[in-house]
């Protein structure tokens, strides 16, 4: 979509942000990107329904239209996998031809039971940031959402996903789930996996065929090195049946992103049940239980962040040393100790993240050699990310950084058409322009 807000070199008025053309101009992405269920992310690179993309779309579409909201989630819940209750990161859209995306159905061989016969879907997951836009959603119109029973339809599809994390993917037996997969942990480049990843031995690069290269620049997108081990982790996966009880994997990492959105997510469960008349005290234990494992297991106190940790790595040598703003985003999480957030809004304000002197919030240490201010992941700044640590700005009473990176993620939505992302220092967007999430996260600011 071309928006006449977006005009390379036009003049923007930050204090304009809220204007109707900025919100016309996200629901327009959001409705050209409706394929009848559920959203793309974007019509060209991800032709197909992505997992925590959906959520971030909810939250966002319930300010359109709350149903269709709702049909978002409902639509990629009818493909959680009923052997235990993981939900997939990619729902396959059966009408796209098969080599428009790689990986595609083909490769990943799976078919969940639906209406129309079978589904395909990936064998990996993403981020569970799930029941907090299911109860999202659902505060948009509650009576409307408990007319047609979303929540109590939702409710146990939503407790078999985090239970397939809380049993499945405790692979550290601390209580915290571990991703198997760079893709899982949504920040798919992050410098990282460079560590974890450097043990993988990639895939032939003669047996599969690059389809991002066609639609996004190489320098924005990861190399082939290490694409070739993204498919070497999805192809061993794939043949030991996704079962991961009895296979050792290669890469299993903590991710304090993935974890703090499961806290999150606990809590709304809690509220969700409280809704139905469901008991919520579980919920809210877990999510505490959950809350002390991933502090005592993954905050670095004197680097003031969160780490992540390799669960394959030598004794002694498990926090991996990267500063990412994953670490960061456990600004989410209620009931940090004071100190604590304190340390994550002292980082996150300096150098190596300069919220409020940078574009948003950049994915990764500025100050690192590492870091790379186009390629995905390793320093571009994203706009979910950007939404996620508004949110724990707000929830800790940071109101003045919490207004100025609201309309910093506004203005450089409006100036770079929606962009996948944008580059911290100069704020010009790359990877794909009319971007959902993008579109999603800009409309639920602009309501407030």
């Amino acid at each position: 979509m071309s928006s006449p807000l977006n005009a390379p070199g036009e003049p923007w008025n930050s204090a304009d942000t809220d204007s109707e053309g900025l919100r016309a101009a996200a629901c327009s992405v959001l409705l050209g990107n409706w394929a009848g269920g559920s959203t793309v992310p974007s019509r060209t690179l991800y032709p197909h329904q992505w997992s925590w993309d959906s959520a971030f779309i909810a939250i966002g579409l319930r300010h359109l239209s709350p149903r269709r909201a709702r049909r978002e989630l409902e639509t990629l819940f009818s493909a959680q996998w009923r052997s235990d209750g993981r939900v997939p990161h990619i729902v396959f859209n059966d009408s796209v031809p098969a080599d428009a995306y790689f990986p595609g159905p083909d490769f990943w061989q799976v078919g969940v039971p639906g209406e129309c016969g079978l589904t395909g879907t990936s064998g990996i997951v993403q981020p569970p940031v799930h029941a907090l836009a299911a109860w999202e959603v659902h505060r948009t119109d509650p009576s409307a959402s408990l007319e047609v029973g979303f929540l109590s339809r939702l409710y146990p599809q939503l407790v078999l996903w985090h239970d397939y994390l809380r049993v499945h993917r405790d692979l550290g037996g601390a209580g915290l789930a571990s991703i198997v997969h760079p893709w899982e942990s949504g920040w798919d480049n992050s410098p990282c996996w460079d560590g974890p990843l450097s043990r993988i031995v990639p895939a032939d690069p003669g047996t599969y065929v690059r389809r991002d290269l066609t639609h996004s620049d190489a320098a924005d997108r990861p190399t082939d090195g290490d694409y070739g081990r993204y498919v070497r982790l999805c192809t061993d996966y794939r043949e030991a049946d996704y079962d991961d009880k009895h296979l050792e994997h290669a890469f299993a990492v903590e991710d304090p992103c993935f974890n703090a959105l499961l806290i999150v997510s606990e809590y709304a469960l809690a509220d969700i049940a409280e809704a139905i008349g469901a008991a919520p005290e579980p919920h809210r234990d877990r999510a505490q239980q959950l809350t002390a494992a991933l502090v005592d297991r993954l905050y670095d106190a004197g680097a003031g962040i969160f780490r992540c940790r390799d669960l394959r790595a030598a004794p002694g040598e498990e926090l991996i040393d990267e500063r990412s703003a994953s670490g960061l985003v456990p600004l989410v999480v209620p009931g940090l100790p004071e100190d604590l957030v304190q340390a994550l809004l002292r980082t996150a304000s300096g150098d190596r993240f300069g919220l409020g002197r940078v574009h948003l919030l950049p994915s990764y240490d500025l100050l690192s050699p590492t870091f790379d201010p186009a390629r995905y992941w390793r320093g571009p700044s994203w706009f979910n990310i950007a939404w996620l640590f508004h949110r724990g700005l707000r929830q800790y009473g940071a109101e003045a950084d919490a207004k100025q990176l609201r309309e910093g993620l506004l203005d450089a939505a409006g100036r770079s058409g929606f962009a996948e992302y944008v580059d911290p220092h100069t704020g010009e967007g790359r990877g794909i322009r009319s971007f959902s999430w993008t579109a999603a996260t800009t409309l639920d600011l602009i309501a407030g």
